[in-house]
């Protein structure tokens, strides 16, 4: 059986206690989160942002362990019981656990350098979210020994997600859970999970999976976590509230200060939950007040004291008032529509000059703003938006349209697709098809004018070097090869003249497998010369169509003139005599 949270009961006393003691840890303001055009979150204020759907966390705003870090201070506030404090152990993290979360670091100190990410922060939410795996009830692989689940977020004092996954992650075909030692909800993790432990799957229910995913999740948008408003921003990210934020910073303290490796399985649980008052019975509905009966009719005028007419009948209240709520932005969307996005093709290595922008309408086609559009990008291939990740969300814009960051083609040529959809709907997603090209030149040029020249039998002193641009820029890292043809009227290869030697020493006259440097040069081996004489041509091409040809010279040496009968027999001439004076 899943081993699902418990919400258990703490003191109100304790409660308060716990708010007092992580206030005076951690009393830096958590900023808002929104997002700019470009994805990324930017701060708007000193709380959580309100509007900022659970769907769009890692945890779906799930419930999290309250326990506080030991303490030797601040002094908790006056009480007639002693707060409950952890022992020294609870400084100690799991070894599997500690190994998944120093790796996860590593990682990302390699993929993403300036996002600054201390393994410390995977542990204090690891902590937070699920007690380190459960104590560190983990395998050797790091698979828990039994799936980790939150509560069914059915709106019951939890976010409202119903099922994105048809349970193939929480077993819930109905409505969404938070999964695994990080607690990321499946909408998230099919964009967010990662394979942490290299054994080909992506598993939130394995802690070096889990940990990867939440280091790549808290270093999108290019946050850099040695600052404290990144730091807050991307704690927010993954659950939208001011308590957890503070919770977090102050785990993130505690294991700052030092911890250690303990047995796996041997971790305490935690007790307290932040949804210990959560999904209790709502407290009955007041009766309706009854509608005021109406008052009599007057005594009508003249006769002697005439009587009052009968009270119209009052209808009954009604019990189930109309919802005066009204729809959401996402609720109006009935479909996505292309918004006039041009072709998607750009040279490998390269950014596209073209933006994907989707527009959000109405079933009668009128354009719905503020509505978060997820782009994620989909199939084998390494591009990536412009953030670095394969996933963007924006705002439509006033008039229904998002546009998402800039995509950046990697080094795979052919077709990928980036697909479209509204956060927090089920609609159908718009797909788009953009296309990588191999990279290309369109110039080549020497670059030196001196003659290359040659005797018979020789080798050529000066080394063919060519520069390769495309459209007045660089062209790097572009495919190449170099033939001695027979004439420019004949691009097959030739079999005397100039020649290139092989890694055996053997004569060749085609070169393949070439490609330009990173300021677009390319070098070619020595050449050398049988001993046919002439003028011999080297022709270059590359992808894209760049093409020069280079022109080589065989010629025996000049030798010296023949001695004039005036030299000796010793090569030297006799001096004139000098005419008489």
């Amino acid at each position: 059986m899943a081993a699902q949270f418990g919400r258990l009961r703490k003191g109100a006393v304790n409660t308060t206690v716990a708010a007092v003691v992580v206030a005076a840890l951690a009393a830096s303001q958590a900023p808002g989160v929104t997002t700019d055009d470009a994805g990324r979150r930017v701060t708007t204020g000193t709380q959580p942002s309100a509007d900022t759907p659970a769907e769009e966390s890692a945890t779906g705003n799930s419930p999290y362990y309250t326990d506080l870090p030991p303490l030797n201070s601040p002094s908790p506030s006056p009480s007639t019981t002693t707060p409950v404090t952890p022992g020294a152990g609870e400084a100690g993290i799991p070894a599997t656990v500690l190994d998944a979360y120093k790796k996860a670091e590593a990682a990302l100190r390699e993929a993403k350098p300036g996002c600054n990410l201390p393994w410390q922060l995977l542990a204090a939410i690891g902590k937070v979210e699920s007690g380190q795996a459960r104590g560190g009830r983990v395998d050797a692989n790091g698979n828990t020994l039994s799936p980790i689940l939150g509560p069914q977020l059915n709106g019951n004092g939890f976010a409202n997600i119903s099922d994105t996954d048809g349970g193939a992650y929480d077993g819930d075909s109905s409505y969404d859970r938070a999964v695994g030692p990080m607690q990321f909800i499946p909408s998230t993790w099919a964009w967010a999970g990662r394979d942490g432990n290299g054994d080909g799957e992506k598993n939130p229910n394995n802690i070096y999976d889990a940990a990867l995913a939440a280091a790549h999740y808290l270093c999108r948008y290019g946050w850099d976590l040695s600052t404290q408003d990144d730091l807050d921003r991307a704690i927010l990210s993954y659950n939208n509230s001011r308590d957890y934020l503070n919770l977090v910073l102050s785990w993130l303290e505690y294991y700052r200060k030092g911890t250690h490796e303990i047995p796996d399985g041997t971790g305490s649980l935690p007790s307290g939950r932040s949804d210990d008052n959560a999904g209790a019975s709502p407290s009955p509905s007041p009766t309706p007040p009854r509608t005021p009966t109406a008052p009599s009719s007057p005594a009508k005028p003249g006769g002697n004291g005439g009587g009052s007419s009968s009270p119209k009948p009052t209808p009954p209240p009604s019990t189930t008032p109309p919802s005066t709520t009204p729809p959401t932005p996402t609720d109006m969307v009935d479909h996505l529509e292309d918004a006039d996005t041009a072709k998607l093709t750009a040279m490998a290595g390269d950014t596209f000059t073209e933006k994907i922008s989707t527009r959000a309408e109405t079933e009668a086609g009128k354009g719905v703003p503020k509505v978060r559009v997820r782009f994620t990008i989909i199939g084998a291939t390494d591009a990536t938006f412009s953030t670095g990740e394969k996933y963007a969300t924006t705002l439509t814009n006033t008039a229904g349209e998002a546009v998402a960051p800039a995509l950046k083609a990697g080094e795979n040529t052919g077709e990928f697709v980036v697909r479209a959809t509204v956060v927090g709907r089920t609609i159908a997603g718009l797909d788009y098809t953009a296309t990588v090209t191999e990279r290309a030149a369109d110039t080549l040029t020497r670059t030196s004018d001196t003659a290359l020249t040659c005797t018979p039998g020789g080798e050529f002193a000066d080394q063919v070097e060519v520069r390769a641009t495309y459209k007045g820029a660089v062209a790097d890292k572009v495919a190449a090869t170099a033939t001695l043809i027979k004439s420019a009227d004949d691009p097959t290869e030739n079999d005397k003249g100039p020649y290139f030697k092989d890694a055996d020493g053997k004569t060749v006259r085609t070169l393949t497998g070439l490609t330009t440097d990173a300021n677009g040069l390319l070098k070619l081996p020595k050449l050398y010369a049988d001993d046919t004489t002439g003028t011999f041509l080297l022709r270059i091409n590359t992808a894209g169509g760049a093409t020069l040809t280079v022109e080589l010279k065989v010629a025996a040496a000049e030798t010296s003139p023949s001695p004039s009968p005036s030299e000796s027999a010793s090569g030297s001439t006799s001096p004139s005599p000098s005419p008489t004076p």
